[in-house]
């Protein structure tokens, strides 16, 4: 406490204890430079995160089943490109077995990514 009442300097001006924002969005204590104002226009601010998918991507994508819980119809298929996705029973149109390879397309869920439309690769 002793040490913020030393350092404590009173009488200063506004100016003094003004803090501004440069260009880059860094604090500084100069007032920015008018000159290099930007102006953005309204309509060309775009919210959100554009999809990323290629305009040829096939939807129906093919992988492996990993794993499977038959007492809880549930399991996760490992995508040819080596990342997992969920998938249920009720998604399935066959007796599913691990190891079988699969056709399938893929959901948004409410935890996820899921596997929907799954099919046993003939």
């Amino acid at each position: 406490m002793e040490e913020r009442r030393a350092n404590q300097v009173k009488g200063k001006s506004l100016d003094d204890m003004m803090a501004y924002l440069d260009e880059n969005g860094n604090i500084t204590s100069t007032p920015p430079d008018p000159g290099k104002k930007k102006v953005f226009n309204a309509e060309d601010i775009e919210i959100g995160v554009p999809r990323m998918r290629e305009e040829n991507e096939d939807p129906i994508k093919e992988g492996r089943i990993d794993y499977y819980n038959e007492a809880k119809g549930f399991g996760f298929i490992i995508q040819n490109n080596g990342d997992k996705v969920f998938f249920h029973v009720r998604s399935t149109t066959y007796p599913v077995r691990e190891g079988d390879v699969v056709n399938y397309t893929v959901e948004r869920g409410p935890k996820g990514m899921n596997a929907v439309g799954v099919t046993k690769k003939p």
